[in-house]
């Protein structure tokens, strides 16, 4: 007989564990998401350079994060990098949660490297031409860049982004990991000591649901609103 309780994870302390791992899965998503967002135009700036050394070493960098699972990128950051900062480095980190950055690191630096693919895609699709014009009417490397292809080329690119920003919110579950007290962590925490496994990972499952489902809504609704302005 099926003997199914909710309420006996969604009361007292477990109650708390649940809404506090959601807000940190929801403040780890949208920091990183904000870093990533930014690197990634800053790589595809710098990379319509057209320098080749430049080019090498973002290449490297993008090679590495798209070839080497996250949760060994998390390892190094968290295990790995310490050992080669200050000490004082360290134990500032440390007394400041130090998961909580060394996953934040590891997740923006790993969704940046996919998403400067993306916007570098969408920037091959705007004509060289308006390049050349932009310069031509005195605009600066900068201001071109800013005013005129970077804002197409995040127009073209709004799907596939929209696509890392989900594949970004679910990594978020890989900080459980090291520590991160996220939505992850917290449900493994309570069905350690209530044995509701069923109910726990379902509340879980409804949170990671939601939140995907919401993310693709305004990925749409953005979309749409470019659409009409473009009309």
């Amino acid at each position: 007989m099926i003997n199914l309780d909710f309420g006996a994870v969604l009361q007292g302390q477990y109650l708390d564990w649940l809404i506090g791992g959601a807000f940190t899965s929801l403040g780890l998503f949208a920091t990183s998401w904000i870093c990533a967002f930014a690197l990634a135009v800053i790589i595809v700036a710098l990379r319509a350079l057209d320098f080749a050394p430049l080019e090498w070493v973002i290449a490297a960098y993008v090679n590495y994060h798209r070839n080497v699972p996250g949760l060994v990128q998390i390892f190094v950051w968290y295990f790995g990098v310490p050992e080669l900062l200050p000490s004082s480095i360290t134990g500032f980190i440390n007394e400041h949660n130090g998961e909580f950055i060394f996953a934040l690191i590891a997740l923006f630096l790993n969704a940046a490297a996919y998403m400067s693919e993306d916007l570098r895609s969408g920037l091959r699709s705007v004509a060289t031409t308006q390049m050349e014009a932009a310069r031509a009417l005195g605009l600066s490397y900068v201001q071109t860049m800013r005013d005129v292809l970077l804002p197409q080329a995040i127009r073209v690119s709004v799907a596939p982004l929209v696509n890392q920003s989900l594949s970004l919110f679910k990594s978020t579950s890989l900080a459980m990991a090291i520590g991160v007290a996220e939505m992850t962590y917290s449900s493994r925490q309570i069905e350690n000591e209530t044995y509701r496994t069923f109910e726990t990972f379902a509340i879980a499952s409804i949170f990671y649901l939601v939140m995907s489902w919401t993310i693709m809504a305004v990925g749409a609704y953005y979309n749409r609103h470019l659409q009409v302005k473009e009309r």
